[in-house]
């Protein structure tokens, strides 16, 4: 396409109740919309980055920055750009993936809504509905969490994925198994341990989890693999895969039996694809992590967890999880799984009065 103009915009959507992890707690969500907009057709893509970089070293902000002064002067130098040759395009910029994931995805959709493809079609998703569960974030007390556990197992969900931290993880877990039985069950740790806690992880193994997701700093892969030796739960990695390269060192060194895989977090959907692909090859199953999206991530989401190799419940639960109004129309669970939408691009698009009522600002770049 030839890209005429990009609108930056941000959003701010209060959430239904804050979200505690071992990184901090969210109570509301600004996000940056990414819209790219042609002659034959428009598309819009969604930066993941938080507004503080407690999750990456990428922010809103920054997010903005970088895509307003580094990113598009490159693709309007180029006249006309395809969704493939974003990426090495943007080669020249170190870094900043969440930024460039949200550019091509913008330019991607704005392809197949012209091609009158879906994303799913595109990605070759082999299933109309995927199976969803939720992440549950730290509680105050065991009494809230089992309530809210219970409230989402009641909603149907599929998986219940608990948010840990150094004093919050033993218990809550035993509290979780003891009163739910056998349902699918893991516990996601952000980082927030060191090799040394590789024995108290190890605890964990008495509670039959699916996986234990990143426990130790994202850059420290071979400590993972060290992990790993000690504890039989399976490890998943999140932070630490940030390419499909990444994805096959981790699973070479022994790092990972598990991977989340997160389009924002690896550059875009075409290398979450690719990272997909990567671990297919290598017996590795993966699934689809979530960043508190917006109704267009979620769509983009529930079309790429329909791949082959998601074969593990994802964080794509509903839209009612995080927010009592999106600015699409609500993602509704249906016995535990969300609709693969079929329509072309994303298959989704803003309503323009919920838009107009939680945008904060609009800027727009032209060549």
């Amino acid at each position: 396409m030839k890209l005429e103009s990009v609108e930056l915009r941000h959003v701010r959507l209060p959430l239904v109740a804050p979200f505690r992890t071992s990184l901090g707690t969210v109570t509301e969500r600004e996000v940056l919309l990414v819209r790219a907009i042609g002659a034959a057709a428009e598309g819009w893509g969604e930066c993941v980055a938080f507004m503080e970089p407690f999750y990456s070293y990428e922010y809103v902000d920054g997010a903005h920055g970088v895509i307003k002064d580094h990113l598009l002067p490159r693709l309007f130098a180029r006249g006309e750009i395809t969704a493939q040759e974003v990426g090495p395009a943007l080669g020249g910029v170190r870094g900043h993936p969440m930024a460039k994931g949200a550019v091509e995805m913008a330019i991607l959709d704005a392809e197949l809504r012209a091609e009158g493809t879906s994303f799913g079609a595109f990605l070759g998703a082999v299933r109309s509905e995927v199976d969803c569960g939720v992440s549950v974030g730290i509680h105050e007390t065991v009494a809230d969490l089992l309530r809210t556990v219970g409230g989402f197992l009641d909603d149907g969900y599929r998986r219940i994925k608990l948010k840990i931290e150094p004093g919050s993880d033993i218990e809550p877990v035993r509290a979780v198994r003891e009163r739910f039985g056998d349902i699918l069950f893991q516990v996601d740790a952000n980082a927030a341990y060191t090799r040394a806690d590789a024995a108290h992880l190890a605890r964990l193994d008495d509670f039959d989890l699916l996986l234990i997701e990143q426990p130790l700093p994202e850059e420290d892969v071979l400590g993972h693999a060290e992990v790993a030796k000690v504890v039989r739960t399976p490890i998943c990695l999140d932070e630490s895969i940030t390419s499909a390269q990444g994805a096959a060192d981790a699973i070479a060194l022994g790092a990972c039996r598990i991977v989340n895989v997160k389009a924002g977090r690896v550059g875009g959907y075409l290398e979450a694809k690719r990272v997909h692909d990567v671990c297919a090859a290598a017996g590795v199953p993966v699934w689809c992590g979530g960043m508190l999206e917006t109704g267009l991530g979620r769509a983009a989401n529930v079309a790429l967890a329909a791949l082959p190799n998601f074969t593990l419940p994802g964080d794509t639960s509903a839209s009612n999880r995080f927010y009592a109004e999106d600015i699409c129309e609500p993602f509704v669970l249906d016995d535990g799984r969300l609709s693969v939408p079929t329509d072309p691009g994303l298959g989704v698009t803003p309503i323009a009065d919920a838009l107009e009522r939680f945008t904060t600002s609009v800027e727009t770049c032209r060549p």
